[in-house]
């Protein structure tokens, strides 16, 4: 039962050895969390005691006791409960053994004697992890759980982090695929950025924690809108990491925690070859030698037949405390991380509260001044992946062929009617290969992100664009992506 605290409108939990308190957030309200006594974690980053932690937007989040602790909830959270029945003992069990994993492939690379308790079966290889399940099976959140476990692991471990879900914004924007190596735990504070928030274009706020991440944009939500691009961004992914490890074969034993979208576990007949061929694209890119599949038994005896004798899967429960998601929050969401990305993200405390940390930030840090530039329509080359709007290959009348290939670049003339320009988030890509005999038709698909920027005005009898950025810099001779999304202040 929660204490009522006299100095101040707040409540103070005591929180039982293995149990959790599991919070909801409304819009517009924020909370601030204090550990007072013992240990605590969220989602495997540890809470510093007197410190106050800060959550908003919409956040669903829960503090963790392995050993009991007492903890103080400033503000109005529209579900707050402590649960007794948590996932954590087998996630905990799964650390460890990928930390074993780790250890094993550290003693193989520095030549040392191998543990004594290796079994004769288990490969000194450091784990790579495909993390399969349906939507809001809690994913995204074991993933956080795992790597954060091995950042505190005391090793120097720095994990590379993979997220192929382009529904999410993990580091950067919506619709990018991207790859990112972690050294410090993952905060939590909001669900704009469920893994992290990422440099980008603004070095000059850096924080402490902020990712440095690899991306490719792939420009929608779903998987299914054209799967063989996806394919594409994923082996791109994969060959990026490749060279990252012969460059420093060290830094790869910490491993690999790969995060997909819930359209990998289940869909419909028609795009099921689809999804098994990025599930495979997954395995063969990433060199996946272990598959978690969450709370979904049916995938579990798929991956187990298709797979099992090549790679070790596991299936893993479900946590009570995960939330049903509607449309209508995914949107918002959505919003939330665009308007992140170009203004940084602030959220206020609480009532009570005059302080406190967000994401191990003071708040002054995690505010961006947004360029707004006038650009001419020659100074840009935007391209569109194909047609605007294009039906899987499945639903196309037998025998019929495309006038445009999904894999195409098609370029976009801003002064046209119908360019979908006006409010788009557009990719802005990293140079093309300045060695003209290196260069090939397709390359603009295997060019990675450097930033994003966003259409405010379209000026067609001057042929200008307006656009706002995170952060200056001249787009003249840039090449830029435009996908589904859009966003507007």
């Amino acid at each position: 039962m929660p204490e009522e605290s006299e100095s101040s409108p707040s409540k103070e939990w005591v929180l039982e050895p293995e149990t959790e308190y599991r919070f909801e957030l409304d819009l517009g309200t924020s909370l601030a969390i204090k550990l007072l006594r013992g240990n605590a974690e969220i989602f495997g980053a540890e809470m510093v005691e007197g410190k106050a932690y800060l959550f908003g937007q919409e956040c669903k989040a829960a503090v963790f006791t392995w050993v009991g602790c007492t903890i103080q909830v400033t503000g109005q959270p529209s579900t707050e409960y402590v649960s007794e029945e948590t996932p954590m003992t087998a996630y905990g069990n799964l650390h460890i053994a990928l930390e074993q994993m780790r250890v094993r492939a550290l003693a193989k690379f520095r030549g040392s004697p191998e543990p004594e308790a290796r079994s004769t079966d288990a490969p000194a290889e450091p784990p790579r992890v495909l993390v399969l399940g349906p939507e809001n099976a809690g994913k995204t959140t074991l993933c956080k759980i795992l790597i954060n476990y091995a950042v505190r692991a005391g090793q120097a471990w720095s994990p590379l982090l993979v997220n192929v879900d382009p529904g999410e914004a993990t580091s950067a924007a919506p619709g990018a695929l991207s790859a990112t190596s972690v050294y410090s735990p993952l905060p939590t504070c909001s669900p704009s950025f469920p893994l992290g928030s990422a440099a980008t274009s603004a070095p000059t706020s850096l924080g402490s924690n902020a990712l440095l991440p690899v991306l490719y944009w792939y420009g929608h939500s779903s998987t299914t809108r054209n799967s063989l691009l996806m394919d594409r961004l994923i082996r791109n992914l994969g060959f990026n990491i490749d060279n990252k490890s012969s460059n420093d074969p060290k830094g790869q034993l910490a491993g690999i925690i790969v995060d997909t979208p819930s359209s990998f576990a289940s869909g419909t007949a028609a795009t099921n070859e689809q999804r098994q061929r990025l599930i495979k694209a997954c395995i063969d890119a990433f060199k996946i030698n272990i598959i978690l599949v969450v709370g979904h038994e049916k995938l579990n005896v798929e991956m187990q037949r298709a797979y099992s004798s090549k790679l070790k899967v596991v299936k893993v429960p479900k946590s009570g405390g995960v939330v049903e998601l509607d449309h209508g929050y995914r949107e918002r969401i959505i919003n939330y991380q665009f308007h992140g990305y170009m203004y940084g993200e602030v959220i206020r405390p609480p009532p009570g509260i005059t302080s406190g940390t967000q994401g191990g930030e003071a708040l002054t840090d995690l505010t961006l001044s947004p360029s707004s530039t006038v650009v001419n329509f020659s100074d840009l080359k935007i391209y569109r992946i194909g047609a605007a709007t294009m039906a899987p290959s499945s639903a196309l009348p037998i025998g019929a062929t495309r006038s445009v290939s999904e894999m195409q670049p098609v370029l976009v003339e801003p002064s046209l009617p119908g360019s979908g320009l006006l409010n788009a988030i557009l990719a802005v890509l990293s140079p093309f290969n300045p060695d003209e005999n290196e260069r090939y038709d397709e390359e603009i698909l295997d060019l990675s992100v450097i930033g994003f920027i966003a259409v405010t005005h379209i000026d067609i009898p001057h042929q200008k664009l307006t656009v706002l950025s995170p952060a200056q810099g001249s787009l003249v001779g840039k090449t830029a992506i435009i996908g589904s999304y859009e966003w507007q202040e």
